[in-house]
């Protein structure tokens, strides 16, 4: 007799009436699929589904499209922001530009020009001085033309030392850190705009897609999901007077309702606690009622498909 507890067996045999009690040893069950759900980063509108439910994908296939209005004019903003930084600091670097230090440069010579110009003329009228032609004043005059010919060309020396100067370092750091910020921003706003079109993080097959062209995804909402090839598990139910005699890693033999013969799985994981059906009583008739839930994983290209009920039994 079956060591299957009977409210399971009536349970399977009213969802899948074709399904007899197992024969000693063998457990009845059903196949799971584990899906990966593809969801986009932001809430947006879907310009684009690109796949259809029962299509093979691998991965990196384009799974559907946002509208991208907005991030491609936050990129665009936040390159302008790039590029201005960079000029800013690129102007500190260099000093004035170099149109303003050839003006600068130009007004110098003019002012050695007339500095020699003032010279020569002082020279003269000292000279018409000692021979008493000119007055002390005319000296006193050519004299404090020659001091502000010289001073204006000292000025304009500074004025052109200074334009060909660089900035100083404080200035130069803070521009380095605005420029550093604009192009974190834009970094941001390409990856912003990157995630408008989500990408399928693995192969295998579409399941389900569950938003069409133009609805709205909010953000983390799945919108495709899909069935890995290993992504099938095999769930069956151990009474727990076998429950003892099973660990993980055990092969565990698989058939089915046309199912391909030679079919086996891998047991992942045993339940520690059991499952009762109610009402639960302590004693020892009721423990015969007791059942562990165990998961295997499935040979790869088994066919199978979730739902699919399934007998399970130790390999010979």
């Amino acid at each position: 007799m079956s060591t299957l507890p009977d409210w399971l067996i009536a349970v399977i045999a009213l969802v899948y009436p074709q399904i007899e009690a197992p024969p000693p040893h063998s457990y009845n069950g059903y196949i799971e699929g584990d899906y990966v759900y593809a969801a986009a980063a932001s809430s947006g509108r879907i310009t684009d589904i690109s796949v259809t439910e029962g299509a093979a994908v691998t991965e990196g296939t384009v799974l559907f499209r946002l509208d991208a209005t907005q991030q491609e004019a936050a990129l665009r903003a936040a390159q302008a922001q790039v590029a201005q930084a960079q000029a800013v600091l690129d102007n500190l670097l260099t000093g004035s530009r170099e149109a303003e230090t050839e003006v600068i440069r130009a007004e110098l010579a003019r002012a050695e020009t007339e500095l020699d110009l003032a010279q020569s003329r002082l020279e003269r009228t000292r000279q018409l001085f000692d021979r008493g032609s000119v007055a002390q004043a005319r000296v006193d005059d050519d004299q404090a033309a020659t001091d502000s010919a010289a001073a204006r060309m000292a000025e304009l020396r500074a004025q052109l030392a200074v334009a060909e100067l660089p900035a100083r370092a404080a200035q130069v750091v803070a521009a380095e850190a605005a420029l550093d910020a604009a192009r974190a921003e834009a970094d941001r706003a390409r990856s912003a705009l990157d995630d408008q079109v989500v990408l399928s993080p693995h192969g295998g097959l579409i399941d389900r897609v569950f938003f069409d062209n133009g609805e709205v995804a909010g953000a983390g909402t799945p919108v495709v999901a899909i069935l890995p090839p290993d992504g099938l598990t095999a769930l069956f139910f151990i009474p727990q007077d076998d429950r003892s005699s099973y660990r993980p890693g055990d092969e565990m033999a698989v058939s089915c309702d046309g199912c391909q013969p030679g079919l086996t799985a891998t047991i992942t994981r045993l339940a520690s606690t059991p499952q009762y059906t109610p009402p639960i009583i302590y004693s020892s008739q009721e423990r015969a009622r007791l059942v562990f839930r165990a998961e295997a994983d499935l040979t790869t290209g088994s066919g199978l498909l979730p739902g699919q009920p399934i007998t399970v039994r130790p390999l010979p």
